[in-house]
């Protein structure tokens, strides 16, 4: 089995693309316009039980998506690759980088859940919990994440979105994946790695992050994107694009594949 996805651009640079979970392969569309298809051959992947693969069903967890990515990138003939994820995809791309370390060159983590996953007090689990049979609750977590400031009408738009693109089981077992998953013992380090987090994301933010990334990652670097929450590809999509080239450009010129992981 090949998980469905598609590709944009045909560079030398393979980067693998991972969806967080009110998503899927499609919904970084607004900026592939924008991705320089010279440099970079992008890559969007669907999970299983999200977009072209909403029927297939699995065990839905971190490790199975992991295993599925690695199976899709040699199936492209990709040896050496770098990861971009965003919200649980950006526990994936850490869980990757942990099982073929040799072969990543770069990682972006974008508003990322970090590997050991997220503690919730029993209000805010109970409201995550629901949310795949209610889409109010759904709609409140996409507005408490970008931090209340985004239409309604695109916040029900995003809710949407993510029931219609995802099977119910699917989105209610991916919840405890990245929340209650925990490999941060399994992590080396040593790759290169941006952070990218929006200004007004409440949860996933930079103090977030130098709790995590930055003391697991000596080369982690995190950079804040101002008028963005929890979805910079849809609220700030140019200064995203400019943020992951920027710091890939730089890691392609140095060719840079972990000493220690050779």
């Amino acid at each position: 089995m090949t998980n469905t996805y598609h590709r944009v651009g045909n560079g030398p640079h393979p980067v693998l693309v991972l969806h967080g979970w009110f998503g899927d392969a499609h919904s970084f569309e607004e900026i592939e316009p924008w991705l320089n298809v010279h440099a970079f051959n992008y890559v969007f992947m669907d999970y299983r039980g999200y977009g072209g693969m909403q029927e297939t069903r699995g065990a839905y967890t971190i490790d199975e998506i992991a295993s599925d990515a690695l199976a899709l990138i040699d199936v492209l003939g990709f040896h050496d690759f770098s990861l971009i994820g965003h919200s649980m995809g950006g526990m994936v791309i850490e869980r990757i980088a942990t099982r073929a370390p040799n072969r990543v060159r770069a990682l972006v983590a974008v508003a990322p859940v970090p590997c050991g996953g997220i503690s919730y007090d029993a209000t805010t689990r109970r409201l995550l919990e629901d949310a795949a049979e209610q889409l109010d609750n759904r709609k409140a977590i996409i507005d408490r994440s970008t931090g209340g400031r985004l239409p309604l009408s695109w916040v029900e738009w995003k809710a949407a979105y993510s029931v219609s693109h995802s099977s119910q089981e699917a989105f209610s077992a991916y919840f405890h994946a990245w929340a209650d998953t925990d490999f941060s013992d399994e992590i080396v380090g040593s790759h290169p790695i941006k952070v990218l987090v929006g200004e007004h994301d409440p949860t996933f933010n930079a103090g977030l992050m130098a709790k995590t990334y930055l003391q697991r990652y000596p080369h982690a670097t995190v950079e804040i994107l101002e008028n963005a929450g929890h979805y910079p590809m849809n609220e700030t999509p140019l200064a995203l694009v400019r943020a992951i080239e920027s710091f890939l450009a730089e890691t392609a010129t140095v060719g840079h594949i972990p000493s220690s992981a050779r």
